[in-house]
């Protein structure tokens, strides 16, 4: 690649910066092949199974033929004779990777959803769109491998239509079925195109075949209606009978999808010229940085509510969003710039921290390929080389224009593992690349138990920890020794307790400790966290003191009283009092509040909570009983069944994560290796009294 390929500055309304989303093996990283290549960005075309992909260029991504980081890429495509420059990141599919596509969603402005052409909807292709209604992304729908055995347009478009949205609307439709599907029909144009073969670039014109002109109109009176209800004048056109233009049917198009009013479908093999219809749909409906709403967040110092628009001539305001580290040249801070520029050399300052920050080098970066640039602009995704403090969803901005923008949020870690070095001189190593590790990835968390000195890392689920545990040997040298993954267990309660007294006194000649406060503690809504009140009156306790009680509170949360795990979604207020003027002290009244919140926690009818997970088995019918009796006998409530044809049926079930470890090896074997799992995080839940026992039995 030449030097200075990527950086070429478009106008802004000739940007795309989207993201290519789906369930793991519906064929992102393909496609996203497929689109560099007919671009021209690449020559030779990287197979994901030959391990050779430009976007999977880490090796545990190349052995394993899955996507696990975000990759970020850049073509340039010539539409209707204007240059377009299309920023592509493509994210994994896999659950445990989630938090991967919940960053890129947050920065990007519109996004392609791939779909598998045999099972259309699937799990996490609910849970990736999810995600993008979350962050109101537009987003095109993107039909992939219907040449294949069991491909269907029809059945896969039906699915997206009654499982995601009724907004879904075809805009194209393939000629030829399954092995013998050789080009499509636009239904915007009307128009046929077939192809010869894959990774021909020619599409060429044809008649629309006789025996599909009718599933063809009718599809094309569907998309007409659609897009005639995007605009009054349209809407008058059609129901005087008129013609509506081409031109004025994209132009509605584009509004409607912008709008989320409307999902285009296209359909085909990403691997032939299809590809290339794609891309002319990825600029004609996906928005320009110009298009996206106003980005909110607040003043960094008064927390009034801002506004910003994307102009480069206004204050600097950014987002970062993936920290990676890099071997040759340490850590590299992705961001996403919303307003203004920034120079390499500068200085910027993390609102979200109030820390100054020097951007030592800027970079573009196309793949694991980087280029180095003096200077980023609104709309541009790019990396600062060299920022010291600054992690995932924090604002870098002008010094004079302090903004907050809105933080990300991720999904907490359910599985968890005790590590430890193989050898003494792997300690200090592995604590290291832990660290740099956990600045990574905002789902990856390391804590250390202080009864037993273990170190234990938590994750999403046991591929998570797997490839963490393979980074550190190959990334860091460090060989480490891991335990058996364990459950991220919860505590809570399930009564209010009006009163429980935290009082410590410590007389030991010369000035003792003094420390004696008053909690109410309540049952907090699911999922709300943890809320300290402060209802002091008069001056029973001193303002100073107030912190830590909350601060002894917080302490004490972190192993509750049933099993010694974190307790959750609990409210605690502080009413009463009283201190010494002499012997009181923050240290005692910090001791206080976690006397009385452990107190009040063991009369409150403390339950032990378990991540529950959302199983969704498709296995052949003749296994249908033995898969929903080996669910049920792990403590499994099944939700539901549906038949997906060709005697295929997908079970749903709700069952405790604590059951599932080397589920997918059990499933392989009782299906003869023809049913596939999909298991993600659904609600953390009670755990039965007996099972409970147990647990603090083994933690006592």
């Amino acid at each position: 690649m030449d030097k200075n390929t990527y950086n070429v500055k478009m106008p802004l309304d000739k940007v795309r910066n989207i993201g290519i989303i789906a369930h793991i093996d519906a064929g992102k990283t393909t496609t996203t092949e497929r689109l560099l290549y007919f671009t021209g960005q690449v020559h030779k075309i990287g197979e994901v199974h030959d391990g050779v992909a430009t976007t999977d260029f880490m090796e545990q991504e190349q052995e394993r033929g899955i996507t696990i980081m975000s990759a970020a890429v850049t073509c340039f495509w010539n539409y209707k004779d204007e240059k377009y420059r299309i920023n592509i990141i493509d994210t994994p599919g896999h659950v445990d990777f989630t938090a991967e596509v919940e960053r890129s969603l947050r920065v990007l402005d519109g996004a392609v959803v791939v779909f598998d052409g045999r099972k259309g909807v699937e799990p996490q292709s609910e849970t990736v769109w999810r995600q993008a209604n979350k962050y109101n992304v537009p987003r095109i729908c993107f039909m992939n491998k219907i040449n294949l055995i069991g491909g269907s347009f029809e059945t896969s478009f039906k699915t997206i239509k009654d499982r995601l949205s009724n907004k879904a609307v075809a805009v194209t439709f393939p000629i030829g079925k399954e092995q013998q599907l050789h080009g499509y029909v636009d239904l915007v144009k009307m128009q046929a195109y077939e192809y010869k073969g894959i990774d021909t670039p020619d599409l060429i014109e044809a008649e629309i075949p006789e025996d599909i002109k009718d599933i063809v109109n009718k599809l094309r009176q569907e998309l007409v209606e659609t897009l005639a209800e995007q605009d009054d004048a349209l809407m008058e056109k059609y129901f005087a009978g008129e013609e509506l233009a081409t031109e004025e049917l994209y132009a509605a198009l584009r509004k409607g999808t912008l709008n989320g009013e409307i999902f285009p479908v296209l359909g085909g093999d990403s691997r032939t010229a299809m590809s290339k219809t794609l891309l002319d749909y990825i600029v004609a409906c996906l928005p320009s940085p110009l298009e996206k709403p106003l980005v909110k967040g607040t003043h960094a110092k008064t927390g009034e509510p801002i506004e910003i628009a994307p102009e480069e001539d206004g204050p600097f305001a950014s987002l970062v969003f993936k920290i990676v580290n890099d071997p040759h040249i340490g850590n590299l801070s992705y961001f996403r710039i919303y307003s203004g520029k920034i120079n390499s050399g500068s200085y910027v300052l993390n609102s979200t921290k109030g820390q100054r920050e020097r951007v030592s080098r800027l970079i573009l970066m196309h793949a694991d390929e980087r280029e180095e640039v003096d200077s980023l602009r609104v709309g541009d995704i790019g990396a600062i080389v060299g920022l010291k403090d600054s992690v995932t969803g924090d604002t870098l901005c002008d010094e004079g224009n302090p903004i907050v923008l809105e933080k990300i949020s991720f999904a907490e870690p359910v599985v968890s593992q005790a590590i430890e070095p193989a050898t003494k001189s792997d300690e200090e190593k592995m604590s290291e690349a832990l660290g740099r590790l956990v600045k990574e990835d905002p789902t990856f968390h390391v804590t250390t138990n202080h009864e037993t000195g273990q170190t234990i890392i938590q994750g999403m689920g046991e591929l998570h920890l797997e490839i963490m545990v393979d980074r550190m040997k190959r990334e860091f040298g460090v060989v480490a020794n891991v335990g058996k993954p364990q459950v991220a267990y919860r505590e809570t309660i399930k009564k209010v307790v009006e009163q429980s007294e935290g009082r410590y006194v410590k007389q030991s000649g010369g000035k003792g400790q003094y420390g004696h406060c008053w909690l109410k503690l309540e049952p907090n809504e699911t999922g709300k966290g943890f809320e300290f009140i402060n209802a002091i009156k008069g001056g029973s306790i001193p303002k100073e003191y107030i912190p830590a009680i909350q601060k002894g509170v917080e302490e004490a949360m972190k192993n509750g009283v049933v099993a010694g795990y974190p307790v959750v979604d609990i409210k605690v207020t502080l009413y009463d009092g009283s201190y010494h003027e002499v012997d009181s002290s923050e240290a005692a009244f910090k001791v206080a509040g976690s006397m009385a919140f452990k107190d009040g926690c063991r009369n409150g009818d403390p339950i032990l909570l378990e991540p529950v997970m959302k199983v969704e088995v498709e296995t052949p019918d003749a296994h249908m009983g033995d898969v929903t009796g080996s669910l049920s006998s792990k403590r499994g409530q099944i939700q539901g069944t549906e038949s997906l044809g060709n005697s295929i049926s997908r079970i749903t079930a709700m069952v405790p994560l604590s059951e599932l470890f080397g589920y997918t090896n059990e499933l392989r074997s009782i299906t003869s290796g023809r049913g596939t799992p999909n298991i993600e995080p659904s609600h953390y839940a009670e755990v039965p009294r007996s099972i409970a026992e147990e647990i603090s039995g083994k933690n006592a």
